[in-house]
């Protein structure tokens, strides 16, 4: 036979399952239907979540990085005050004006080379006036280097009209502003800001974020032109900053407000809720993992249990025939890791089909995929490692009992 070439606890544990049939293709069932789920479950919550955070991050970069807020300090306390009260005056907190970064070029060379940056771009950005005609509308004007913004907001899938080009005096304006002011591309608008600088620019694109708020408010041209108008020579607002690991945006953001002296926020921090909803559901996908597989294990483990009692005179004749406690030990975690394993091939089977189906037929109603959906080797290796290594343990105590019986009493029944 094909088993004669394998080890003496390989032939036993394969003549044991083969003996209860019923029993082995209960459990196998059992753990495919429980590795599948993980399977599908873990596929699609994983799926859902990217979808989630690549809605909100397409167009906002990882960490934007601003000028500290001024504060108001008290100067002096008098001389009969008592400690931590101040001298006759109501300290109020200043006014926040639009101020550009210090030194904003050396913090930009700084942060690049931080290891876990991926992409450093320069904005000024601030509110100006659009007039067409007799009507106006109060925006906002990002002056961009085109270059690297556009490497951490990506504009190509988001065009509706135009192009993505943006010389000394183009701008990109939302659908929803365009709508308005009855402008396409080719128009001239005309910008006015608060201190007064005008300029006649030509829409060159009409671009769609996904928000009608920000299709109606934002707008982009040259980093130079947004320089001019906001009155800021040579100055930015703002640094966007987007890194290689998003998770691990706020600690790096922690990092470089230490080593620069700026204010950087991280998504993470703008986007509290939205964080805990996503750490929400990942302890959530977690939870259902832990369960099915203990209940897995369970099942192995009572099957072997019942295993060890149907045959106890064969265990008590293999120990009569010299066969030692580490080798009936070695069967019944043989069984156990064969279980496990064979389970989670086909419940890998059984993930893999799911998560077809679900691509099929879970559509939006123009007919594309609700959200992608990623099949990760990696997810299935896992898989069949974890139900492997769960079909051991579970195996051990069964096992364990096994090889402690002693060989007469088991004989004897």
């Amino acid at each position: 036979m094909f088993t004669t070439w394998l080890p003496f606890e390989w032939i036993v544990s394969i003549r044991f399952l083969r003996e209860g049939r019923l029993q082995t293709l209960f459990i196998i069932t059992g753990v495919a239907i429980g590795v599948g789920v993980i399977v599908f479950m873990s596929a699609l919550l994983a799926g859902l979540q990217s979808n989630f955070i690549r809605r909100v991050l397409s167009t906002q970069s990882h960490i934007q990085l601003l000028q500290p807020q001024q504060v108001t300090r008290p100067l002096r306390t008098g001389a009969n005050a008592l400690p931590g009260e101040l001298e006759g005056a109501i300290i109020q907190p200043p006014l926040q004006q639009t101020k550009s970064i210090d030194q904003w070029q050396a913090v930009v060379t700084q942060v690049r080379a931080m290891a876990g940056v991926r992409v450093v771009s320069p904005v000024a950005s601030g509110p100006v006036l659009v007039v067409r005609g007799n009507a106006t509308k109060a925006v906002t004007v990002a002056g961009i280097e085109p270059d690297s913004y556009f490497r951490i907001v990506d504009f190509s899938d988001k065009m509706v009209r135009g192009s993505l080009r943006l010389s000394g005096s183009d701008i990109l304006i939302g659908t929803e502003l365009s709508s308005d002011l009855g402008v396409d591309v080719g128009d001239k608008l005309h910008i006015t800001s608060a201190s007064g600088a005008t300029s006649a620019l030509t829409i060159s694109g009409v671009f769609d974020l996904g928000n009608k708020g920000a299709n109606q408010r934002n707008t982009f041209t040259t980093l130079r032109m947004a320089q001019s108008l906001l009155d800021m020579p040579g100055g930015v607002t703002s640094i966007e900053v987007t890194v290689n690991d998003i998770y691990a945006a706020e600690l790096l953001a922690q990092r470089i407000a230490a080593d620069t002296g700026v204010e950087a926020d991280s998504w993470i921090k703008n986007s509290a809720q939205f964080f805990a909803a996503v750490s929400a559901q990942t302890t959530a996908n977690t939870a259902i993992r832990f369960f099915v597989g203990l209940s897995v294990a369970f099942g192995i483990a009572s099957v072997l249990v019942v295993s060890v009692v149907q045959k106890s005179r064969e265990i008590g004749i293999l120990r009569a025939m010299g066969i030692s406690r580490g080798q009936i030990l070695r069967l019944f975690l043989l069984q156990g890791g064969l279980l496990g394993f064979g389970g989670s091939l086909v419940g890998c089977a059984i993930g893999a089909g799911a998560l077809s189906l679900w691509q099929q037929f879970a559509r939006n109603a123009d007919g594309t995929p609700l959200f992608p959906l990623e099949f990760d080797a990696n997810l299935f290796a896992l898989a069949l490692l974890l139900a492997t290594l769960t079909g051991l343990l579970a195996a051990f105590a069964p096992a364990l009992r096994a090889a402690r019986m002693d060989p007469v009493v088991a004989i004897r029944g």
